[in-house]
């Protein structure tokens, strides 16, 4: 298929700021598309082989009864219901643990492939989910910033859009995050059923626009029409790749959606960033947390290790990295629902083979409070500012995060 045609002047960017750069299709599952990708496109814009994922644990993770600091007694004088016995926990060093059902993440961090950073938050806290959420996806806190993060990385690293379906979306409905200005993210949830949703009266329409070739005078409906055609043909694409992967790795009893992650990986896709969120505020425990939560990470982190492992299995562990938070944690003490609320700080997890494993940043203290909410010891900026600069390989973080975040020594081995 022909390459779109790029608009003159102000068509395009008027647009995208319309809400044509995050067109969604109808169907079982959302679906976004930009044209065709193409792998002369990649080689000429230069592009490594590097993909980052990112998992979104919606509904704000409780990060003292994730990666548990057994070693302090204000955690259990706080906890007294809630607190994990030392003898019930999966142990990493002699200060923390992670929960006895995380034996996945205790595999990869014991194996060198995990960095957990501590602390991690950003300053005048929301513990609002929808604005909480916001935050960490634009990058920007209290700001109104209209583009995601992940979207103005894409942005930034390839402004032409060489690579197209730069962003991928794991989900029913685009996120914030991969909402960019120069490229359409692909998104959708069930590959079966990835197709456009059209009444019977459309489809002898759209099988016109589909067929055409560029070459109207009207620059603005030839890329409208270049999305709709290139949104029949990733539908062919992302249905072949489900349908022919294969895999010996178990991807656990909830698999939320890395092992879709790995069939387009497995057939080569383009893409360079995946979004995957764990949804329907799962994470969020006010009520009789202990059991919830405990079952809640024996499903994510049974699924992110495998999928960790069926990189390994398909020759891409060097050229992929996970990086997995939720947009705040809980109160340091528990609540008499047996139940933690909104809070502020939490840890983020950075896991791959390019990972130089271990502990970052400094774990909040647990007596020196603001008014029962832990203070962040490290912005969370901080870690978008190292899978820009570390690992995506783009030095001008400033210009996606709109100020300077020194990175985390993170990409030690990567370099």
């Amino acid at each position: 298929m022909a390459r779109p045609k790029k608009l003159t002047g102000g068509d395009r960017e008027g647009l995208l700021q319309s809400g044509f750069g995050s067109m969604v299709l109808e169907g079982a599952g959302g679906v976004a598309t930009s044209p065709v990708w193409s792998k002369v496109a990649q080689a000429q814009a230069g592009q490594n082989e590097r993909i980052l994922v990112i998992v979104e644990l919606s509904g704000g993770n409780d990060g003292l009864n994730t990666v548990v600091p057994y070693a302090n007694d204000a955690y259990y004088n706080a906890r007294p219901n809630l607190g994990i016995c030392p003898d019930k926990l999966l142990k990493i060093d002699d200060h923390f643990g992670f929960q006895k059902t995380m034996t996945g993440f205790e595999r990869l961090y014991k194996d060198g492939l995990m960095g957990v950073v501590h602390g991690v938050g950003y300053d005048q806290p929301s513990f609002s989910h929808f604005s909480s959420m916001a935050y960490w996806q634009t990058g920007a806190p209290n700001s109104g910033e209209a583009y995601g993060w992940l979207g103005r990385m894409a942005d930034a690293i390839d402004p032409l859009g060489h690579t197209t379906n730069f962003l991928a979306n794991i989900d029913d409905s685009q996120s914030l995050a991969v909402r960019a200005m120069n490229h359409v993210p692909l998104v959708f949830n069930d590959p079966d059923n990835f197709t456009r949703h059209v009444f019977h009266e459309q489809r002898d329409a759209l099988a016109v626009i589909d067929a055409r070739d560029n070459g109207s005078a009207n620059s603005a409906q030839d890329f409208l029409f270049d999305i709709a055609a290139s949104a029949n043909h990733s539908e062919h694409l992302v249905r072949d790749a489900w349908t022919s992967y294969t895999t010996p790795i178990d991807y656990g009893l909830v698999p939320f959606g890395l092992e879709r992650v790995a069939a387009l990986i497995a057939a080569d896709f383009p893409t360079k960033v995946y979004y995957v969120p764990y949804r329907n505020n799962a994470y969020d425990t006010h009520v009789y947390q202990g059991d919830l939560h405990s079952r809640l990470w024996s499903y994510t982190s049974d699924h992110i290790s495998a999928f960790v492992r069926d990189m390994e299995r398909l020759g891409r562990a060097d050229d992929v990295v996970v990086m997995v938070f939720s947009e705040f944690g809980r109160r340091v003490a528990e609540n008499t629902s047996l139940g933690t609320d909104h809070g502020t700080a939490g840890p983020a997890f950075i896991i791959g083979k390019s990972v130089a494993g271990g502990q970052y940043g400094t774990a909040p203290s647990l007596t020196d409070l603001d008014e029962g909410n832990l203070k962040f010891t490290t912005d969370y900026r901080r870690i978008y500012s190292t899978l820009i600069e570390g690992w995506m390989g783009h030095r001008q973080t400033s210009d996606i995060l709109r100020n300077d975040f020194q990175p985390l020594p993170i990409f030690g081995r990567a370099a």
